[in-house]
Formats: structure tokens, sequence, C-alpha cells
């Protein structure tokens, strides 16, 4: 799945040069006790990727094979991972290893006593290597069980270098400024947004974006607990702000109607496909994949991003996603799995996606250079550097049957919401009922 988102490092001295003599012989990075160590075993990797995001995770697995001699089987299990994994556990059949791309996900694996937690090298490994925030994420009650190898930036807005210099604006600093921006760009022949209003997912996100610079982090992470009620004042303001912009048909291709009938691969089409609609569409860095992948667009040239910008006075947000690693206690292979995921806590296993791009890497330790492109870099970059003050998505951390369900909970009520704009208070109360519900379960 998107939301919860060229070739392939194989000469030592490109690792070397990469990643450091480290990367390879004389004191390479072990996985699971040295070269070969695991012949013969094999893992069971359970994800929601497909396509090319497969393919690329394929490769990090090839590695590892590599490495340890240990064979890997990648499962995709299509967007309702938890479903999955849980018919699998029942039949007898579980995977090794799940890469989980929800926080609620994780914590109720964790809470049905489905998960091993992490060995002591790969949270020494974590320590050392990430932001403490990703360690919290990946904890449950203290105890480490998740390991966050692909992270998403999902604070930033993409936009066509063309349109935006056709219209005569530059990449605003603030979320006023983007709307003022935007309307230029609308009175010079082009919408100025592209919104997928099909994913209720790509609502949540513009949600948490201006909820988060809005209202702050405090506030943020009450929420995103059910500490604080949607009916909150905080959560109408935000509301009210993305209403302004929702009820606008100038500034949105389409207006409310074409929005809802509009996908995520759409929205990124009528910003960069041959028939550019929108001068802008607002995702997260992995909009950069399907501008390059399905619209042969060169990234940094043809297709680039600004932040998300502050809305009124507060901090410009850092709202992310990810797909964390976890080992599951029935599965067939412990001693393979927690070898797999020390190897995925090391740079070197990173390096190996993201020279195939379309990945991220909360792993500081990452070379920058290991990214393909100057773009990347950059979001990469933002990524690390905001440290602790990087929020998860929040419907990532809410149920699923609130945050994560198409036709449900959050996802549909912000497209109700997007058909009319016209009672945020209204909206406010009908999010706590169904939030409020959803907890309780």
């Amino acid at each position: 799945m998107m939301r919860r988102r060229t070739t392939l490092l194989t000469s030592c001295t490109a690792l070397a040069l990469a990643l450091g003599a480290t990367a390879c012989g004389g004191g390479p990075v072990s996985a699971g006790g040295g070269d070969k160590a695991l012949s013969g075993q094999s893992i069971t990797v359970a994800g929601v990727w497909s396509g090319t995001e497969q393919k690329n995770f394929q490769k990090v697995l090839d590695a590892f094979t590599e490495k340890t001699g240990a064979k890997t089987q990648f499962v995709s299990t299509g967007d309702n991972v938890s479903t999955v994994v849980g018919s699998k556990i029942e039949g007898g059949n579980a995977p090794d290893v799940v890469m989980v791309p929800q926080v609620g996900v994780l914590k109720q694996f964790a809470q049905q006593g489905w998960l091993k937690p992490l060995s002591k090298k790969t949270e020494q490994a974590v320590d050392a290597g990430y932001a403490p925030v990703w360690k919290k994420y990946g904890s449950v009650d203290g105890t480490l069980y998740g390991l966050y190898f692909k992270a998403a930036h999902k604070s930033t807005v993409w936009y066509s270098p063309d349109a935006l210099e056709q219209a005569g604006v530059k990449p605003p600093k603030s979320y006023d400024e983007m709307l003022k921006a935007g309307q230029t760009v609308s009175d010079s022949g082009l919408a100025a947004f592209s919104v997928a209003g099909q994913d209720g997912w790509t609502l949540t996100d513009w949600f948490e974006n201006v909820y988060l610079s809005q209202a702050g982090p405090e506030k943020y992470d009450a929420l995103a607990a059910h500490k604080l009620k949607w009916t909150d004042a905080s959560v109408v303001d935000a509301l009210t702000t993305l209403g302004k912009l929702f009820k606008d048909k100038q500034l949105i291709a389409g207006g409310q109607k074409g929005a809802l009938n509009t996908d995520f691969p759409g929205s990124v089409e009528k910003v960069f496909g041959p028939e550019p609609e929108a001068g802008m569409v607002y995702e997260g860095d992995f909009v950069a994949g399907v501008a390059k992948d399905q619209f042969g667009k060169k990234v940094g040239q043809d297709a680039n991003f600004f932040p998300f910008p502050a809305v009124g006075g507060g901090e410009a947000p850092v709202v992310s996603g990810g797909d964390a690693a976890v080992v599951l206690k029935d599965g067939k292979n412990q001693k393979a799995a927690q070898a797999l995921l020390e190897y995925l806590a090391t740079p070197e296993a990173s390096a190996v996606w993201a020279e195939a791009g379309g990945f991220l890497s909360p792993n500081k330790k990452l070379d920058l250079a290991s990214y393909g492109d100057d773009v990347t870099r950059a979001t990469a970059k933002s990524l690390v550097q905001a440290g602790d003050s990087v929020r998860f998505d929040m419907s990532d951390q809410a149920p699923a049957s609130f945050g994560g369900t198409k036709g449900t909970g959050e996802w549909k009520l912000l497209q109700d919401f997007l058909r009319d704009p016209s009672d945020p208070k209204g909206t406010a109360a009908k999010l706590e009922a169904a939030a409020a519900k959803a907890y309780q379960d």
C-alpha cells in the first residue's frame, strides 16, 4: 500500500564507497553470526508490499541470503495485514517475520501475544542509529517488538516546476502563502491542487499535517491516543482550516466531486501526467516514485517538492509513516528471523533499497550518498534531522476500525467532510463517536 510507503549495490567496492570499509571484507556487519551461518535455513516474510516495492525489498532479502545463506520467501498480504496474518497463525502457517505498516496493528499483535521481543543486538542498533521516537513507536509497554526499516516522509507537497514558473510563483513558506500561490496557479489556467479524495487515507494525512502544525505536538499525541476528544476545539479549528481549501472549487481539480473520484495514482497523474490538470499534489515522498516510474518525470527537474508549510503561528509539521519488522512467536525459524532483523537494523541493508530508489530510512547511520538523487537525499535528511519532533501518522496509530478501514471511521467521515465541509463541528462530533467506539472495542 502506498501510504504505509536502481540497481542493486553488487560490488564490494561500491559498498565500501557508500558505507565505509566495514561494509565488505574485514569486519563486516554480521547478520546472525557470520558468513553463511544460516545455510539451509529458510524464512517467510509477510508484508503489504507489491510491485516495485516488493521487488526492491527482495533485493534486500537477497543481500541477506548472500551474507548468511538463509533462504527467504516474501508473501504479499494486501492491505489487510492483520486479518491475513491472524488467519495464517490460526492455520498453523505463521510467517516468521511480518512488515507491519501501522503502529496500531503492531500494538494489536503484541497485546494478542503474537510477537517475540527483538534481540539485544537489534535493540542496541536501534539505540545507536535511530532517534528515540522510532523506538517508542516500535515498543509496547516498554518492550521493543518492531524495527522501523522503511519510513515515509508525509509532509511534502509535490509540484510541477513548469506550472509554478508559468504562474510566476515560488514554493511557499506558510499555509496561507500556499493557498495564495494556489490561487495564482488557478488564475493561470490549472487548478492549484489535485486531491485524492477517493482514498480516505490521503485525507487523514491532510488533516494530520494541519493539526500537528496548528495544535502542536502535545495535543497531536493526546488525540492520537484518544486522551483528547475529537470534539476538542483544536480539532474543529483544523477542520475549519482544511474546509476552506476543500470548498474552493477553483483550488481543487474537478472540485469536490472530481476529488472524490480521484485515487492516489490518479492525483499524481493530474499533476505529472501527459495532460496536467493541477500544479500541486500533497502526499508523501512516494509521490516521486509514481511521477518517475509511471510518467517518466525526472525528480528534481520535472517534479519537485516543498515542505508542508506551517499553519498559523505553528511550526512546520513532520508527519511520518513506516513499516516495522516484527518476529512472530509461531514462526518456525526464530533464530533466522532474529538474524534478519539484526541485518535490517544495519545501514548496509538500508543502502540496498536506497540505491534502488523509492525508499527512506530512519536510520541516521545510513550515508545520504546511498540515495540516488538530490531530492530523495533532501527528504531523507529532513526526516532524520527532525529527530524526536517527528510524529507518526495519527490514523496509523489508531485501531484499524477507526483509522485504517475503507468505507468507515475516519476515512469515510473525512470523505463526507470533503463532499460538504460546511459543518466542522458536526464532523468532529461524528469522528468522536466513531473513535470512542473503536478505542473501546
